[in-house]
């Protein structure tokens, strides 16, 4: 028992320490998606150690650092359960009226399209994105548009398919790829009924890991290439969808600094999205960032549609301006800068041995 724990103790602070490196290779980086299940873990072999590790130099030494990590990861994580909630205010006289949108990772291999297409009908979402969405997907939805008549597509067969559904018209549509061809992102331009306009990204970049792509260049490079696009422009925002990558993730500070847009979560739960068939494995990876003209007013977790991933829902209202909100904003210091320029360069050149 004792020689286990020992082992556990120090995989478990190995792994925690790996994601401080930068080093974009999968095995730095998948390791900072499992913070919420080392922090368990960490507890729980702590905990043991007391009681089945003899008292010598080297139990000192790791349940200090494990006592560090938990009290680091723990600092990381309060600000995503509602024990870090604040009052949120938003002027109803400059609010619009309440925008209801799904964002779905339907998971390309998934053939329960009805299951899918019943939790729209049941939620009623004015706006509907699906991600992993192939040519079989894209067809089986047709019988939503007549409901939902405004539609930009990009049906791909390599599990980054796209489509984004709408009951309300579009200003404007675009789809970027901007870091490869076959590595699509949506924009699309709105305005609602009483006539606030706003800006919608969908987004879905690649992962690292052992069975997709090696580092995490592209998913770096496409996400911080949408939060230079943000900053360019002058509308209220929001970015939504999987991002496969966690909110605490340096990819996802850089993301939100460079789109000076603020992360949903915060006090409002972890709202882990996947693996939806493997409990103790779950994390949020599909994310919701917005400006602060953007008030969210509800932020949930769906339920089960056959995926890999639980669907992720958001009502929120746009305002003519936040002064709450702007506090949360962040921006980027010049070395950062540097940094995600660097990130999004690297991105580009990066060509995958996956797709």
């Amino acid at each position: 028992m004792e020689l286990f724990l020992i082992i556990l103790s120090g995989v478990l602070i190995i792994l925690s320490i790996l994601p401080f490196s930068k080093n974009q290779h999968w095995i730095f980086r998948v390791p900072e998606f499992m913070k919420i299940q080392l922090l368990v873990l960490q507890v729980a072999a702590l905990g043991l150690s007391i009681f089945f590790i003899e008292k010598t130099l080297w139990f000192w030494i790791i349940n200090t650092i494990q006592s560090a990590l938990i009290v680091y990861h723990l600092y990381i994580l309060i600000r995503y359960t509602k024990f870090y909630r604040r009052k949120r205010v938003v002027e109803k006289s400059s609010s619009s009226v309440t925008v209801k949108v799904i964002s779905a990772n339907v998971y390309q291999f998934n053939k329960d399209f009805e299951k899918f297409q019943n939790l729209i009908l049941e939620q009623r979402p004015d706006v509907f994105i699906t991600m992993e969405s192939n040519s079989a997907w894209e067809k089986a939805n047709r019988i939503l548009e007549k409901e939902y008549p405004h539609t930009q597509k990009m049906t791909l067969d390599n599990t980054y398919g796209m489509h984004l559904y709408s009951k309300i018209p579009f200003l404007k549509a675009e789809i970027h790829f901007f870091v490869a061809d076959d590595l699509p992102s949506i924009e699309v331009h709105l305005q609602t009924s009483d006539g606030f306009e706003f800006v919608l990204f969908a987004v879905h970049p690649p992962p690292p890991s052992p069975t997709e792509e090696k580092t995490s260049k592209e998913r770096d490079g496409d996400l911080l290439c949408v939060a230079k696009k943000i900053q360019k422009n002058n509308l209220p925002s929001m970015v939504i969808g999987d991002f496969n990558t966690v909110a605490w993730s340096n990819t996802s500070i850089l993301f939100r600094k460079t789109s000076k847009l603020i992360d949903a979560r915060v006090g409002r739960g972890i709202l882990a999205t996947f693996h939806a068939k493997y409990w103790f494995f779950r994390v949020p990876l599909d994310l919701l960032f917005h400006s602060p003209e953007i008030f969210v007013v509800k932020l949930d977790r769906l339920g089960y549609i056959g995926s890999d991933h639980f669907p992720i829902l958001c009502e929120f209202q746009v305002n003519h301006r936040n002064k709450e909100q702007e506090k949360d904003v962040k921006t980027l210091e010049a070395e950062e800068a540097a940094e995600v320029q660097e990130l999004i360069e690297e991105g580009k050149k990066e060509e995958s041995d996956n797709r």
